[in-house]
């Protein structure tokens, strides 16, 4: 099983543009998305990775992006941001079978979802979608496909109270489960790899059975 410890740091009400700064400055650990869990048909690896840590009452996250072509067409929160560039974090805050996706792409367009598997999901309304600060390196206007190599970088501030099923006042010292993806179903070459590796015939990320462990410091 794959895992990570994520270390909290002081910064209460740090902004999403702030991030990258502040995992360089308090020399955050970045780790590798790099399983291509369906090579016979969905070869290609964009190179990924990705920084997380926590405060007193949010997720940090950064992520770190080169891939061939980009796309962000997504134009509001819960559209259909899986089909662009595409960065998500799955997570099961509890251990209850819930589990929330929280996927961004590169332009900070986002979709957070809750259930126990990938039908019947209950979509975040709003208020809750605007809850998770983001910051895009590409900026956050909607774009079609650009058929170029691209580094790109996305940043989420994910605070604990947009995990709207659950009530949590903290999560020092849990161990949580989840996975980290990167896709772009209507690039021109669609990918679909994980931070924790994936065995299913097809490409499907509603898996909590193969999360991974995050040991919470």
């Amino acid at each position: 099983m794959s895992k990570l410890i994520i270390s909290k740091i002081n910064a209460l009400g740090v902004t999403a543009q702030r991030i990258p700064a502040l995992f360089s400055e308090r020399k955050v650990e970045y780790n590798t998305v790099e399983n291509v869990n369906w090579p016979a048909e969905y070869p290609y690896r964009p190179t990924m990775e990705f920084a997380i840590a926590h405060t007193s009452d949010a997720f940090l996250v950064h992520y770190r992006v080169e891939e061939q072509s980009i796309r962000a067409v997504a134009k509001k929160d819960n559209d259909s941001v899986w089909e662009d560039s595409c960065a998500e974090f799955f997570i099961s805050p509890a251990d209850d079978g819930l589990y929330y996706n929280i996927e961004c792409n590169c332009a900070g367009t986002l979709l957070l979802g809750v259930g126990e598997g990938r039908n019947n999901r209950q979509l975040a309304e709003p208020e809750i979608t605007g809850l998770i600060d983001r910051w895009a390196s590409l900026g956050r206007t909607p774009f079609d496909t650009v058929q170029q190599p691209t580094r790109w970088e996305l940043a989420l501030r994910i605070p604990y109270s947009a995990f709207f099923r659950h009530h949590i006042t903290t999560l020092d010292g849990c161990k949580v489960r989840c996975n980290i993806y990167k896709c772009g179903d209507k690039l021109p070459v669609p990918h679909f790899i994980s931070w924790s590796p994936i065995s299913t015939p097809t490409p499907d990320f509603h898996c909590p059975r193969f999360f991974g462990e995050m040991d919470i410091i």
